[in-house]
């Protein structure tokens, strides 16, 4: 049977529909404190972790990291890709969920990079692959020199399926992603994107070949019903090419509380990760 990339109810739906579809905003009532406490969190982290800050691994404004190495170089690093539909929000606003990650011993890490419009999606993926070379290169003067955890929430979820591939990246946790892009292109968030054709089959890892390396697929089971089908469809094409790595329902979960999971060794998407690595 052909591939088929919309879900079943796409073809009669209204552009206001499908809108809603993708949605995550206004499918969590009280998103906008959520994201406010996320932010009001995240100036504190960084101040008591400044040592190594806005390290740049290109000329773009945004072409940054933020570097939390742990005590020990050799123990794993969780790197963590920003979502907001490619279009919104900035890595210093999530770094306090990073301290599950130093609790458990490990280092933690976040790129930025350039947002839509100001860039295309394949100009966005490059510069994840861009800081993903800078960090195999600089990453051990940075107390950064063991295996990569390739993470991401969101279009990071997104984005962290696109960076499997590379050398660095010994395994991912994506959290919440988009893997199929074709009805992203169908709502407004596409005003922004301007996905073309290419775009579209060269850049939804659900139509790409699957990479051999354990991947972590999470997602909560109180999100919108495409973000939990888009992530067990990419689990299962996964799962039929014998890759490793769990999917990961988070119950009770919406699309912002999932990374609450993030902030301690023992929550489900910290223990998810730590079991992709030896």
């Amino acid at each position: 049977m052909a591939y088929q990339p919309y879900p079943s109810f796409w073809q009669a739906a209204t552009p206001a529909a499908r809108d809603l579809a993708y949605d995550n905003t206004r499918a969590v009532a009280d998103s906008a404190a959520l994201v406010a406490a996320r932010n009001a969190e995240a100036a504190p982290f960084r101040a008591a972790h400044a040592g190594h800050l806005d390290l740049a691994y290109g000329p773009g404004e945004r072409q940054k990291w933020d570097i939390f190495p742990g005590g020990n170089p050799n123990a794993p690093c969780l790197v963590f890709i920003h979502g907001g539909y490619w279009q919104r929000n900035r890595r210093e606003d999530f770094c306090a969920f990073m301290a599950g990650a130093l609790a458990m011993g490990w280092s933690a890490a976040l790129p930025g990079y350039t947002l839509a419009p100001e860039a295309t999606l394949t100009q966005i993926c490059a510069e994840i692959t861009t800081s993903l070379d800078w960090l195999a290169a600089n990453g051990s003067a940075h107390g950064i020199a063991g295996p990569v955890v390739l993470s991401g929430w969101s279009a990071g979820g997104h984005l962290t399926g696109m960076g499997m591939a590379h050398p660095r990246v010994a395994a991912g946790l994506a959290i919440s992603g988009v893997y199929e892009l074709a009805p992203i292109r169908d709502t407004s968030l596409n005003d922004a994107v301007h996905l073309t054709e290419t775009e579209l089959a060269t850049l939804s890892p659900l139509r790409l070949p699957v990479v051999d390396k354990p991947v972590a697929v999470a997602f909560g089971t109180g999100e919108l019903p495409e973000l939990r089908r888009q992530s067990r469809e990419w689990h299962t094409l996964r799962s039929e090419a014998h890759a490793p790595g769990p999917l990961v329902p988070v119950k009770g979960a919406d699309h912002f509380r999932i990374l609450e999971q993030l902030k301690t060794p023992d929550g489900v998407l910290m223990r998810a990760a730590a079991d992709l690595v030896p």
